[in-house]
């Protein structure tokens, strides 16, 4: 039989193969964006944790996280202005709004931040928000050549 390599029919494994992939990239891609955001922390001069740490949820904690959640926000627009054609001209102009905003806030979070990681200043959000505000104008400069383009 054409269709039948050793017992197991074709097509048979593919999705376990595809899951695996995505995982692994997935997996990747996380790795990457910590690497990004201890970097900017490195070069910020805010990569050593504080002496005293801050529990809780405070203001400057909640502004990063925000912003960070916006950072997000702007990449999924970016990545789905690049996949779907009818999505692509708002979706372009949503992630470079979103990213320019988020990339912008992230910066601000880190240039009034006087400690590092714990100090309750939200630096490692800050940080985050920088990196994934930065790919979210990526994403939708992207985007939006693609839809000038044709």
């Amino acid at each position: 039989m054409p269709g039948i390599v050793q017992g197991v029919p074709e097509g048979v494994g593919s999705g376990m193969k595809r899951t695996l992939v995505v995982a692994l990239a997935v997996l990747a891609a996380a790795g990457l964006l910590a690497a990004l955001v201890h970097a900017v922390l490195v070069a910020s001069h805010l990569s050593q944790p504080a002496a005293t740490t801050v529990d809780g949820l405070t203001s400057r904690r909640l502004w990063a996280l925000l912003v960070l959640v916006l950072a997000l926000a702007g990449v999924i627009a970016g990545g789905r202005a690049l996949v779907r054609p009818a999505f692509r001209r708002l979706g372009a102009l949503a992630g470079l709004a979103t990213g320019l905003i988020a990339g912008v806030n992230g910066g601000l979070v880190l240039a009034f931040a006087n400690g590092g990681p714990g100090s309750g200043n939200g630096v490692i959000g800050g940080a985050g928000a920088l990196v994934l505000g930065v790919m979210a104008m990526a994403l939708g400069g992207l985007a939006l050549l693609r839809y000038r383009t044709r």
